[in-house]
């Protein structure tokens, strides 16, 4: 392999391949790049076998591009090797043995909708009303659990003398029997289920730790407590496990990412080796510098300083609008005027926001200026109606135990099956323990008219049909054949409305998906079509040939890079998050979401906000964000009027609250005799460390419960 083109710190990165490693990755420092040396390294000069290498990665896009990229250097042998998310690669070894954990490998995968349906089922078989327990609510404290590795009978003893939460404990139950009476796994699952098998099967566990002597994983910083002790699992007995990624960009807390898996990776392996790639390739150095000066304040990260041999660059442009809509005019305005003057295209501008509720003001603007735009994060073609009832059939067709599936089929199109009929159907699987479908093949029992028993009868027969079809045909016919056979086309054509007509434009779209698949899937069977399909994101849909602006939350951003960008809508409140405000861990995790925003610009930033906006129906008055405060001053143009944003302290927040005077507020720098590397005792987060300290506020270690900093203005800590 030719490693002239590394520099340093990437060549000490590739070249370092037995025991554990930590690759501190910088936005724009060439990660991939050298992930795929490394690979390449590895299989090309040390003559390692590609079988025993795993990569794991978070996104099929990232996934697809690693093995393209490692291909390239060293050929087909890249096809001997895993690279994978972490959900295509349980997917692989659940299908293999899944049997082990009382499972069929049939089994399908459920999305959100589908958890939806299953969890309102079982919210109101519990005897709960859905007013009090919202179906989202109790499906995201299951995945939660499920993230922290807990069980229904360890997440019940864990919050038995905890009303709401014991109450959810026999919904997850029921939900996961449910599941599982549904040859079915969720997206968390895939994980946990996988976690289970290695955990409980010794000869399974034994097998993928001796296959996989190589471990790597991107975007550590990302895993969630299930996938840290996944990787874990599967790295024990070789160790030599490789991890990359950024606590700069630490960005998921809030949906189970836990920062300190990769700031505690030298504790996990105490004879780690650590490379910091500092160098940046992707921006100038104003833009650098910028993101440099706000992310230092944060206390909970590794310390390491991003630099760029791009000396040359605009300066940041800041922007105060009037109002929202004046904000929106601003940035079409300079996508239209630097889009002519400077012969860019549209694909150069990425318009980012913190929430999704901001778009609807710049797409306004966007489409005034006739400037054509996608917005990513939106319905996503898999979750269209009429997607979702042809996947309904085909997973049916796999997997005759989803009874969900079939829910959703059985009158669609329509059939005449009432409510009435699937209400009989449903008591008498819940007293026999069958599924729906197979009740449907002998109906004698039932009280149903002729009518009634003839439909199903053709229905039950229709499936039987393309069951023996899918045996014979390719995918591509058979999947033409259940949508002409199911008459769903005929039915939307009888319609004659524009929104008939694009969903059938939708079907025929999906049609080209079944297409794709098989020309670039080796395995070309429904099951893994219809796992392939349950995996993808609307990110994997980015075209670089395509011609539009880019309309995306900042954490959809991330990994992505964009010549011109602008960041809209800085605004207290909202960038960094209301909630964030009495929150110093979810504040530093805001911090790190501007630092993925700034980076993502290679040439040009731009920071808007307003002086006042109309937001969720409310008309507020704005300020500037504190983080524009942060940014050194030099880095914006001369004409930027920087509004000082003044952070209160935890004493401003409370004093009117709590009445405290100005005589009240203590004069001591933090408690003395406690210092960093002190064990302590807090009331409530218990046994912890302290990893850093300023002035009062301490940042401690708890162990079970993250990184957290403590104000001794307002608390007392124990030290042992």
């Amino acid at each position: 392999m030719d490693l002239t083109g590394l520099n340093k710190d990437q060549l000490s990165a590739v070249t370092r391949v037995e025991g554990p490693l930590l690759i501190l990755a910088g936005a724009g420092s060439g990660k991939t790049r050298v992930i795929t040396y490394r690979i390449a390294h590895m299989i090309e000069d040390l003559k390692i076998s590609p079988y025993s290498i795993l990569a794991i990665t978070f996104t099929n896009k990232a996934a697809k591009e690693m093995k393209e990229r490692v291909s390239a250097l060293i050929g087909d042998r890249a096809k001997d090797m895993w690279i994978s998310t972490f959900h295509s690669l349980c997917v692989r070894i659940l299908r293999r043995d899944i049997e082990r954990i009382g499972y069929n490998r049939s089994f399908v995968i459920y999305d959100t909708q589908d958890q939806l349906s299953l969890i309102k089922e079982c919210i109101k078989e519990c005897g709960l009303r859905e007013d009090s327990f919202k179906p989202s609510s109790v499906l995201s404290a299951i995945s939660g659990a499920k993230d922290k590795l807990l069980n229904p009978k360890a997440f019940e003893a864990r919050y038995f003398n905890d009303f709401r939460l014991s109450k959810i404990s026999k919904v997850y139950d029921l939900y996961q029997r449910k599941l599982k009476s549904n040859n079915a796994l969720d997206f968390d699952d895939l994980i946990f289920k996988t976690v289970e098998l290695l955990k409980t099967d010794e000869f399974v566990r034994d097998f993928y730790q001796r296959k996989f002597q190589y471990v790597m994983v991107d975007e550590y910083q990302d895993t969630n407590h299930a996938q840290y002790v996944l990787i874990n699992l599967l790295s024990e007995m070789h160790k030599n496990l490789c991890v990359v990624g950024d606590d700069d960009q630490s960005i998921y807390g809030w949906r189970g990412a836990d920062i300190a898996n990769i700031l505690d990776f030298e504790k996990d392996y105490k004879d780690a080796f650590v490379v910091k790639l500092e160098q940046n390739y992707r921006s100038t150095e104003v833009i650098l510098d910028g993101a440099n000066s706000v992310i230092k304040r944060n206390l909970g990260r590794k310390n390491k300083k991003l630099w760029t041999q791009l000396k040359e660059g605009e300066k940041i442009k800041l922007h105060k609008a009037y109002d929202e809509k004046d904000e929106a005019n601003f940035i079409a305005r300079e996508i239209k005027k630097r889009q002519e003057e400077e012969d860019r295209n549209l694909r150069d501008f990425a318009l980012l926001y913190r929430t999704n509720a901001q778009s609807r003001a710049l797409e306004e603007a966007l489409i005034k200026q006739s400037i054509s735009y996608k917005i990513f994060g939106s319905l996503k073609f898999y979750d269209r109606k009429e997607i979702k009832d042809i996947m309904a059939y085909l997973r049916l067709v796999q997997n005759p135990l989803d009874d969900l599936a079939l829910k959703r089929i059985i009158n669609v199109p329509k059939r005449g099956i009432g409510a009435k009929t699937l209400e009989k159907l449903e008591e008498r699987a819940l007293v026999t323990g069958e599924s729906l479908f197979g009740l449907l093949h002998d109906l004698s029992g039932f009280d149903l008219s002729t009518k009634v028993k003839t439909t199903l009868n053709k229905f039950v027969m229709m499936i039987n049909s393309f069951m023996d079809m899918k045996e014979i045909l390719p995918l591509t016919e058979f999947v033409q054949k259940v949508i002409d056979n199911t008459k769903y086309v005929d039915e939307l054509k009888a319609e004659e409305t524009d929104e008939a007509n694009g969903r059938i434009e939708n079907i025929e779209e999906f049609k080209s998906v079944v297409m794709e698949f098989m020309q670039n899937s080796e395995e070309k069977t429904l099951e893994e079509f219809l796992s392939s399909v349950s995996l993808v994101s609307d990110l994997d849909s980015i075209d670089e040939e395509d011609d539009f602006v880019t309309l995306m939350t900042l954490h959809s951003a991330k990994g992505l890079e964009f010549p011109v960008v602008f960041l809209a809508g800085v605004e207290e409140g909202i960038f960094p998050i209301s909630r964030a405000m009495l929150d110093e861990n979810q504040l530093e995790e805001e911090r790190r979401l501007c630092y993925v925003g700034m980076t993502r610009a290679k040439q040009i930033l731009y920071i808007t906000y307003a002086n006042e906006r109309t937001l969720y129906g409310r008309r507020n008055h704005a300020i500037a964000s504190r983080f524009i405060s942060e940014i050194d001053e030099s880095l914006f143009e001369e004409n930027a009027k920087i509004e000082k944003t003044k952070p209160q302290s935890l004493y401003d927040r409370y004093k009117d609250k709590y009445k405290i005077g100005q005589d009240d507020k203590p004069k001591f720098d933090g408690q003395d005799d406690i210092t960093v590397g002190s064990k302590i005792k807090h009331p409530k987060f218990g046994i912890g460390m302290v990893v850093a300290k300023t002035g009062t506020v301490y940042t401690i270690a708890f162990e079970g419960q993250g990184i957290k900093q403590i104000d001794t203005t307002f608390i007392s800590l124990s030290k042992l």
